[in-house]
């Protein structure tokens, strides 16, 4: 959404002295395997997620450019790469990580040597659950993995535009797939027109920013950080 958290509030705040509705691109949310995958996390179809992962990333093989350049891009595979995989553990668990730890490697440190390369994470959640999160402009990732009480559920490819493939314990998902920003445009369209809330409104943006702001802190610190 922004490069830090005060931007996504200064945004947030702009819209509303403006009356006008702010709605992020998170096209996964309109996609009908992620909503599957939020169905049966929020709703713990197969039992209460006991294990789960999540992973974004790919292997740069271009020269530098605007990404790699922390002033222009604002951050590298986390902040381009990794948003996808916090977001899939927000949205698979429903419910907000309250603390991260975090590491990180460069493997080529003159090509990345002003923006993240590839990032782990451990995203701790109420209760004490915790959730293992990694992001990479060296790595081709991408998947959400689930295990469960009574089975698992992921997917894998699990964040592209198209190509999205999903199963359980009981079989695969068998569903088609669609074009997201279709039906991300429509779904926004609907509620100016019906003003009524959008579901990617711009404090879910507020949200990941806060555990993307917490990342780059334990990066620094190498310490478990707060978030929010």
């Amino acid at each position: 959404m922004a490069l830090n958290a005060a931007d996504c509030r200064e945004m947030i705040t702009a819209c509303k002295q403006a009356n006008r509705m702010l709605s992020i691109g998170y096209r996964l949310h309109f996609e009908p395997h992620n909503i599957e995958v939020m169905r049966l996390g929020q709703k713990q179809i197969l039992g209460k997620v006991t294990q789960l992962e999540t992973a974004n990333g790919f292997t740069w093989g271009g020269p530098p450019t605007w990404r790699l350049k922390k002033a222009m891009a604002g951050g590298g595979g986390l902040m381009d790469m990794g948003i996808y995989a916090i977001q899939g553990a927000r949205y698979t668990l429903g419910q907000e990580p309250i603390a991260v730890k975090a590491t990180q490697e460069k493997t080529k440190p003159e090509l990345f040597k002003d923006v993240d390369e590839t990032v782990f994470w451990e995203l701790e959640f109420p209760g004490g659950f915790k959730s293992n999160g990694k992001s990479s402009y060296n790595n081709n990732w991408g998947y959400l993995k689930a295990k469960t009480e009574k089975g698992f559920f992921e997917l894998e490819p699990a964040y592209g535009y198209g190509g999205i493939d999903g199963r359980t314990s009981n079989g695969p998902m068998n569903i088609p797939n669609v074009i997201q920003q279709a039906l991300q445009m429509d779904d926004f369209a609907n509620c100016i027109n019906l003003k009524k809330p959008t579901r990617v409104p711009g404090e879910e943006g507020l949200k990941d920013m806060l555990v993307v702001d917490a990342i780059y802190r334990s990066l620094d610190s190498g310490k478990r950080e707060k978030i929010g």
